[in-house]
């Protein structure tokens, strides 16, 4: 049976982590706007193609991400979709042009979320991601030229997890409103958390 999967949380709510996992676990495609935008960014819409907007640095709009999420939906054998929706418009659409079998929310309080995004170091050279308190590399050389990224310090974690909310809370209300949303806290170990999911997946 192919699952259609719908995981939704804030950013580092670990939705990355446990999308990769479930996809490995049931064999089924692991769907990202991002992916989904870079592999289809020719694809001819009504509105222009999505390079058209990414190359101007603009929000490529809802209509053109409705389109192409929807090709990577109906090519996928089941799928665990990962950051789309991002807003409510995008949510309607998607209960219009797929049956989703879980839509799941990793449920993580905004200190934690603060502590896991503002602790991430990146290493210029080979652009891996650590963390200073769950995953520190124990070479020295690396150590030293880990550096904070922009979007990760505090201040700028606090703004995105307020535009987040804004414009997600909606989309939670949708689905909770549908009678579909399971929330499942995001806090414990990712291996918890996957057996968690499992268990709704599976229920």
């Amino acid at each position: 049976m192919s699952h259609r999967i719908l995981l939704l949380g804030a950013p580092g709510a670990g939705k990355g982590t446990q999308s990769k996992l479930l996809a490995d676990a049931y064999g089924i495609d692991h769907v990202t706007t991002g992916d989904a935008l870079r592999a289809n960014k020719d694809m001819e819409t009504e509105y222009g193609t999505p390079r058209s907007f990414m190359e101007a640095g603009e929000l490529v709009p809802d209509p053109v991400v409705n389109e192409i999420v929807k090709v990577a939906l109906e090519e996928a054998d089941g799928f665990v979709l990962d950051g789309y929706p991002r807003n409510l418009s995008q949510a309607e659409y998607l209960s219009e042009i797929t049956d989703l079998d879980a839509v799941i929310f990793l449920d993580v309080s905004e200190e934690e979320l603060v502590g896991r995004l503002a602790g991430r170091r990146m290493d210029p050279e080979t652009g891996e991601i650590y963390h200073v308190e769950y995953d520190w590399p124990e070479d020295e050389a690396v150590q030293e030229r880990l550096v904070q990224r922009a979007d990760d310090e505090e201040d700028t974690v606090r703004e995105r997890l307020r535009v987040y909310r804004e414009n997600t809370e909606p989309v939670i209300s949708h689905f909770r409103d549908r009678g579909d949303l399971v929330e499942v806290d995001g806090e414990a170990p990712p291996e918890e958390v996957f057996e968690r999911l499992k268990a709704v997946i599976e229920g």
